[in-house]
């Protein structure tokens, strides 16, 4: 299974058998979480950030560090030429002069896509507009399959900004390559994008649309996977005002779950997840975050990568 020198924007650009073998790879990378290797030594990655980010800057950069690699790039675009009026496609034709893979997130969708089309190094979508996020839905089938032992066969429900939040989109298409029941359950103004909708349902993937929790859901549920309401999204204030308190993950609710159902969000959280239920054995957000180093370790390698593992 070779992906060397692959771009990846959507998690479609990965068949199953692609995915699972990042898997192996991931588990594999655990040995160098912790200290370092050399595995990339001769590599350099280029973080191109438009948007704010915490974990997923910073785990590329330290997942290509821990390879043995080098980092370099920018977090805050008014510190590059793009505040002097540079287009995205001269940033792309100039940075990949000076590196081996770019990863890049930007507040458009296709951003990712038309960096992919004028690169000459492999591109990765680390967040697209409002629509992809292909490698967190890669940590977040990871951090499910570590923590449940498979995926097929479970029940998943995806909670909270089903229109804005990009993680979801790419997760739901991520779970169609798995024989999955799928649960969407949001405010009706934050409903599951159409044009998902109507694909899961061409894929004949099994889900069902839920307004409200329903109690007969939850005692179904292996995976609980919450989201919150992405409030930068909104084109609108008054919109983001009318839902913004739709709904909180609290201790009662899990009360009707599964006693060992898992919980995960992609993070940053507000205020949608009571904060006790960080002690729960049940939550596994932090876990998934260090699940989502990794990940990104095995892809940098997969397509970076020359040196046996």
């Amino acid at each position: 299974m070779r992906l060397k020198g692959r771009d990846v924007i959507e998690i479609t650009d990965l068949t199953r058998d692609e995915i699972e073998y990042i898997f192996e790879l991931a588990n594999k990378m655990e040995k160098f979480a912790k200290s370092k290797c050399s595995l990339l030594k001769d590599k350099i990655l280029a973080l191109l950030f438009f948007e704010p980010s915490t974990r997923t800057k910073l785990s590329f950069e330290a997942a290509m560090l821990r390879l043995g690699g080098n980092v370099i790039g920018f977090s805050e675009p008014s510190t590059s030429s793009i505040a002097k009026g540079e287009s995205l496609a001269d940033t792309i034709r100039v940075v990949e002069n000076y590196c081996d893979g770019i990863v890049i997130r930007h507040p458009l969708e296709g951003a990712a896509k038309l960096a992919a089309e004028l690169s000459n190094v492999p591109v990765i979508n680390a967040g697209s507009g409002a629509l992809s996020h292909p490698t967190q839905a890669l940590l977040d089938l990871y951090t499910i399959y570590r923590e449940k032992g498979r995926i097929d066969g479970l029940n998943i429900a995806l909670v909270g900004d089903l229109k804005y939040g990009r993680t979801v989109h790419s997760l739901a298409y991520a779970l169609t390559y798995y024989d999955v029941n799928i649960y969407f359950v949001s405010p009706p103004e934050l409903r599951m994008r159409r044009e998902v909708i109507e694909d899961l349902t061409k894929a004949n993937v099994r889900f069902k649309e839920y307004f409200e929790f329903k109690d007969d859901v939850l005692s179904n549920l292996d995976v609980l996977y919450v989201t919150r309401i992405q409030k930068e999204r909104f084109p609108d204030p008054a919109e983001y005002q009318k839902v913004k308190n739709s709904y909180k993950i609290t201790l009662d609710l899990l009360k009707k779950c599964k006693h060992d159902v898992v919980i995960m969000h992609p993070l940053p959280r507000v205020d949608e997840m009571d904060y006790q239920i960080d002690s729960m054995p049940n939550a596994k957000y932090f876990i998934q975050t260090y699940y989502g180093l990794l990940v990104r370790m095995a892809l940098l390698y997969a397509i970076l990568g020359d040196a046996p593992l």
